[in-house]
C-alpha cells in the first residue's frame, strides 16, 4: 500500500502552523521576542515572559487591606455521622470514629443502631456486628454498601480483630441483650464500641458510667431517675425522657448533653421500617 501523501500547508495569513509576521514597514522579527509597544506596557521593571500564554486582562489585582480580613469568615463544623437534627432544627453531627478510643452506650431499639450503623458505612467506614440475633441484622448487612461488604455480622464471641486504620475505621456494634458478655474487642483508635442496651439491666449503670457517650430512647421514669443520676443531668432534663417520640434521643456525656431527632429517609424507611422504641 502506497504511503499517503500530503500537500505542503501554506499559511499566507501568519495565523496557523507558519510564525510569519511584518510589520507595516515589510520587516519581520522572530516570533520569540516581545513587540516593541509590549515591552513598554507593563510597570517599570517588568518584563513579560514569552511562551507562557496570553496576556491577561489590563487590570489592577483583588487585594484585601488587613482590616477587611476580619470580616471573612469559614463555617466548618465538626465531621462524623448526621444523625438528625437538633431543638433549632440544625443538622446534629455525631463523631463516632475516631483517633482516639471511643465507647458508646445506646440505651434503645435495633432500629436506631440500624440507623446509625448504615450511616456510619456512608462514610466509608466498616462496620462489624456482634449479635445474639444474627437475622435482625442479615438484611441490614445485604443492602448496605451498594454490594460491597461493608458491614459483618458474627456471633457472640465469634467476632474477630477487624483491623482498624485511619484510612479503614471500624465500628463494632455489640447487640446482645440487656446483659451483655465482656467485650472481645476493646475500644481502640479508629475502632468505636456500640452497646445497645434494650433497657437499663443490673450492670447498665456500670456500662454508662464508663462510656464516653450515652444515647437515650424514651425510658421508664424508673430509668430516668437513675440516668439522671449517673449522668448528672438536670432534673428537667431527666424528667422528659419518659416522654420522648419514637425518634427522638437524648445525647450526653461528661461535657454536656443534647436533644436530637432522627428523621429517617426514604431508603432507610423502606429498609428498616418507621422509627420505633422497641422491637
Amino acid at each position: 500500500m502506497a504511503s499517503p501523501t500530503y500537500q505542503p500547508r501554506v499559511n499566507t495569513s501568519g495565523d496557523g502552523w507558519r510564525n510569519t509576521t511584518g510589520g507595516a514597514d515589510g520587516s519581520r522579527r522572530p516570533s520569540h521576542q516581545q513587540r516593541p509597544e509590549e515591552e513598554q506596557a507593563g510597570p517599570a521593571g517588568a518584563k513579560l515572559r514569552p511562551g507562557f500564554g496570553l496576556r491577561g486582562p489590563r487590570r489592577s489585582p483583588h487585594v484585601l487591606t488587613p482590616e477587611s480580613l476580619a470580616s471573612l469568615t469559614l463555617p466548618v463544623g465538626d465531621d462524623g455521622v448526621i444523625i438528625g437534627i437538633d431543638p433549632q432544627n440544625q443538622p446534629a453531627v455525631l463523631s463516632l470514629l475516631r483517633p482516639a478510643p471511643l465507647e458508646i452506650a445506646l440505651v434503645g431499639s435495633v432500629w436506631m443502631a440500624q440507623v446509625l450503623a448504615l450511616r456510619t458505612v456512608a462514610t466509608g467506614a466498616r462496620v462489624a456486628v456482634e449479635t445474639a440475633r444474627p437475622p435482625v441484622w442479615g438484611q441490614m448487612a445485604q443492602a448496605a454498601g451498594g454490594g460491597q461488604q461493608c458491614v459483618s455480622v458474627h456471633e457472640v464471641r465469634q467476632i474477630a480483630p477487624q483491623g482498624p486504620s485511619v484510612s479503614s475505621p471500624v465500628l463494632v456494634v455489640r447487640d446482645m441483650g440487656a446483659r451483655p458478655p465482656r467485650n472481645q474487642l476493646a475500644p481502640s483508635p479508629w475502632q468505636s464500641v456500640l452497646t445497645v442496651l434494650p433497657f437499663l439491666g443490673p450492670r447498665s449503670p456500670q456500662m454508662l458510667s464508663r462510656a464516653d457517650l450515652v444515647g437515650l430512647q424514651r425510658l421508664s421514669p424508673e430509668e430516668a431517675d437513675v440516668v439522671t443520676r449517673i449522668m448528672r443531668l438536670p432534673e428537667q432534663v431527666g424528667a422528659v425522657l419518659p416522654t420522648l417520640s419514637d425518634n427522638a434521643m437524648l445525647w450526653c456525656s461528661r461535657e454536656g448533653h443534647q436533644f436530637v431527632m432522627t428523621q429517617p429517609t426514604e431508603a432507610e424507611t423502606n429498609l428498616l421500617g418507621g422509627p420505633r422504641r422497641m422491637d
